[in-house]
């Protein structure tokens, strides 16, 4: 059931599982919050994460939309269960130059071995800049 708060084990399962990711730790990504089926994460927009013209570089963001569906589709998860992005449709809507950019994701459906998961992510301002469909497979 998505939104349904995690349990205090489940909650730490999923903190152990977001610090072990040395990819998120390179970008500086931040778990803000998790509940079953939806995950928020934040990345701060600096320099290292920049293109040219000033803007954040579509990696960095598609990175942060990607992680974020993965820790929505974890949170359904049993701690022994893996799941691997099969696909990323993403739109970005509008450049980030600076502040912090959140993403949150939500498992739109989980069928026995497919997660559909939509991701928004959002500018300092409250903005939405990005958007992206995901699946999983687990």
């Amino acid at each position: 059931m998505s939104g349904t708060p995690l349990t205090p084990d489940e909650a730490a399962r999923l903190r152990r599982a977001f610090d072990t990711v040395p990819y998120a730790r390179l970008l500086g990504l931040e778990l803000v919050s998790a509940a079953r089926g939806e995950a928020t994460l934040a990345l701060e927009a600096r320099e290292e994460l920049m293109r040219m013209g000033g803007i954040m570089h579509g990696g960095a963001l598609a990175s942060l939309l990607d992680t974020a569906a993965a820790f929505a589709a974890l949170s359904l998860e049993e701690s022994s269960e893996r799941t691997v992005t099969i696909d990323l449709n993403l739109h970005f809507l509008r450049p980030v130059g600076a502040g912090r950019v959140e993403a949150r994701a939500r498992v739109l459906r989980e069928g026995r071995r497919v997660l559909t998961i939509t991701v928004e992510a959002t500018d300092p301002a409250g903005k939405l800049i990005a958007v992206a469909t995901t699946t999983y497979l687990k």
